[in-house]
């Protein structure tokens, strides 16, 4: 794996309140602190603008949670940004994106599970990322699904995280490291069969 092009900044590197906020978001999503977040704030003025901007889209948008992760995941699958896929199929779950969903949106639209509204959310991104545009069928089918606040506000959000896998692959990103408590849980998990065979054996 490559090392990071741009490595994420320590406290002193990135300012108080974005290292806080850092900290903050990785406690939600399981996580150390996001490298994403850390990388980005090595510079100040752009990452606090950037973070208006991506709160405003996510968590703070108008398109219900699910839909919006589930077009976030989409595009970071297309992408093949691991980093981004990742870190949504983690917040993805608290906003009730299961396992089958993740599984279907590597299938894409075409899937047999969604809703019409979620297959024409999905064909439609799969058309940004392809073409960097929508003809006029693609465009009046979503628009028969959003109004034309949230047409502008999925607009932005396809392109944001297009914007953010490029900015992630170029940068070379390495993988967030699961919370301490978090990897405790998950060497137990990976014994617990192992005991499981002990015990019906008889073995000790």
């Amino acid at each position: 794996m490559s090392r990071p092009r741009i490595a994420p900044g320590n406290r002193r590197q990135v300012g108080l309140a974005a290292w806080m906020f850092s900290r903050a978001a990785g406690r939600v999503a399981g996580t150390r602190p996001p490298h994403l977040f850390l990388t980005l704030a090595r510079n100040r003025r752009l990452f606090l603008g950037w973070l208006h901007f991506a709160g405003r889209l996510m968590p703070g948008g108008g398109l219900p949670r699910r839909e919006t992760e589930l077009v976030i995941l989409r595009v970071a699958h297309v992408r093949a940004c691991a980093y981004e896929f990742t870190h949504h199929v983690r917040l993805g779950r608290r906003a009730g994106v299961t396992a089958a969903d993740v599984e279907r949106v590597t299938q894409g639209p075409e899937a047999s599970g969604w809703s019409a509204r979620e297959r024409t959310l999905l064909a439609c991104a799969d058309a940004l990322l392809a073409d960097g545009d929508l003809d006029d069928v693609a465009w009046a089918s979503l628009r028969s699904h959003l109004s034309e606040p949230l047409a502008l506000e999925y607009l932005l959000l396809v392109g944001h995280y297009s914007m953010l896998a490029t900015t992630i692959t170029t940068l070379r990103l390495q993988p967030d490291r699961p919370r301490p408590r978090l990897r405790r849980q998950l060497r137990r998990r990976t014994a617990r069969p192992a005991a499981d065979v002990r015990d019906q054996t008889g073995t000790r």
